[in-house]
């Protein structure tokens, strides 16, 4: 089923260089849609026969009267629908086109993670999602190729390596290492900053240090169990207060803020009161900690998932993952009657055969939001989490997740209105007529 979404890249090449030829000889380049109607990320009306005008990387103008563009390069939207780029809040783009045995099983190398992951960046632009936060693992050298031009892909904010205690969510060491002196050599996916383990308040302050130099956007730690690390039950809670409590000073040092893994109504409850600005899953949370997290302004960023979305071959995280499934049908009307800030985020991992998934989590938002209510929060509601990186977060010349002039052109054209046919952003092959990313054009079955 996922070669579907395999798209060919030689028209996406030759219109990003042809896009970018104008800017290069010390010309804007100008790309005029016309004849569309825009949903701009935030109002649930469209606007209606509009025209946008796009200069480089930016959106200059919209208008519902001609604009006058000189030599631009015109697309007739023909009617069409107009979204902002999809922005996916919990990815890993180095672990969504690895399979298990190669990062679990410690069965592969970087080099493998590296080229499956720059096929896969390709393939998550391809569906819509022009930017991810990235919630764990090392996409730093993708991420330059990518904001080079040189790679087709989304734009990344990273986390790096998610951090946890031993015995925790981010601890693949079989248990016949154990134990495991103080300061021992570090595991080879530690040393290539796709997970770390870290005990004690001057060792996570240290790992943290270490995380931020290397250019992370935010600090992803684990405070709680995980369904697919094994050492730890989902009722467990991880890293003490202290512990917690230092990793967040060390973020807020450097403007920026920790998102933690947890799903224990405890776990989220401590972790919001030691100061961690994004919940990750928090699928028991209770009614009181929501508003709790509602008081604090943190985010709470769950996933839609169902237990047939994934195959587990360790019975100990398919009963843990049955756990969690169970869990999602109260989290997300209990979270919307609350009103606490939700984020849009899929945790694909470990299964490229899986990572299609992408775009049909978003649509089963739509079992307790409208159409305009999911869309929102996958465009500009999850932009607004990502400025929670402040002066850290990568992308600052315009704003994303909207259509407004000064944001940057990222930008999907639909074939048909989403705000009154979810499905259409479930099946982007069909629906998605253009992909434009930074203003370049990436997909276009326009004429």
């Amino acid at each position: 089923m996922q070669n579907k979404y395999l798209f060919p890249l030689s028209f996406a090449v030759a219109t990003t260089v042809a896009s970018l030829a104008g800017a290069e000889e010390g010309n804007p380049a100008l790309t005029l849609i016309t004849n569309v109607h825009i949903f701009d990320g935030v109002n649930e009306s469209r606007i209606e026969n509009a025209n946008i005008l796009i200069k480089d990387n930016l959106i200059a103008s919209i208008a519902t009267t001609p604009i006058e563009a000189g030599d631009a390069k015109i697309i007739d939207g023909n009617g069409r629908t107009l979204i902002p780029g999809l922005i996916d809040a919990h990815w890993h783009t180095t672990y969504a086109y690895t399979p298990a045995s190669v990062l679990m099983l410690n069965q592969g190398d970087m080099s493998e993670v590296a080229i499956r992951s720059m096929t896969g960046a390709k393939e998550t632009l391809l569906r819509g999602f022009t930017t991810v936060r990235d919630t764990g693992g090392n996409p730093f050298s993708i991420k330059k190729l990518i904001d080079s031009g040189e790679y087709p892909g989304h734009r990344i904010l990273p986390s790096g390596p998610f951090m946890s205690q031993t015995s925790g969510h981010a601890d693949f060491h079989s248990v016949l290492e154990n134990p495991r002196s103080a300061g021992s050599e570090l595991s080879y996916w530690e040393k290539n900053m796709m997970a770390m383990v870290s005990d004690g308040v001057p060792e996570v302050r240290l790992r943290t240090r270490e995380i931020l130099k290397y250019g992370a956007s935010q600090i992803k730690i684990t405070t709680g169990g995980g369904v697919s690390s094994q050492y730890d039950p989902l009722d467990v809670s991880e890293y003490s207060v202290d512990e917690i409590e230092a990793v967040v000073e060390e973020a807020s040092n450097f403007n920026t803020y920790v998102a933690s893994h947890v799903m224990t109504d405890e776990g989220i409850r401590v972790s919001i009161e030691a100061g961690v600005m994004s919940i990750e899953h928090g699928f028991f949370a209770s009614r009181e900690t929501l508003e709790l997290m509602k008081e604090k302004g943190a985010w709470l960023s769950p996933q839609t998932m169902k237990e047939e979305d994934m195959v587990w071959d360790s019975p100990v995280s398919a009963a843990k993952y049955k756990q969690v499934t169970d869990a999602v049908a109260n989290l997300y009307p209990m979270a919307k009657e609350v009103g606490v800030n939700l984020a849009f985020g899929t945790d694909q991992l470990l299964d490229a055969s899986k990572a299609y998934q992408q775009s049909g989590y978003l649509v089963r938002l739509g079992e307790w939001f409208s159409p305009y209510e999911v869309l929102k929060i996958a465009t500009s509601e999850n932009a607004r989490l990502l400025e929670l990186s402040g002066p850290r977060h990568p992308y600052q010349e315009g704003p994303l997740g909207v259509i407004k002039e000064g944001a940057y052109a990222d930008l999907i054209l639909v074939d048909g209105n989403p705000l009154e046919d979810l499905s259409l952003v479930g099946n982007p092959i069909e629906a998605f007529d253009l992909i434009m990313k930074n203003g370049a054009i990436y997909k276009s079955e326009l004429d």
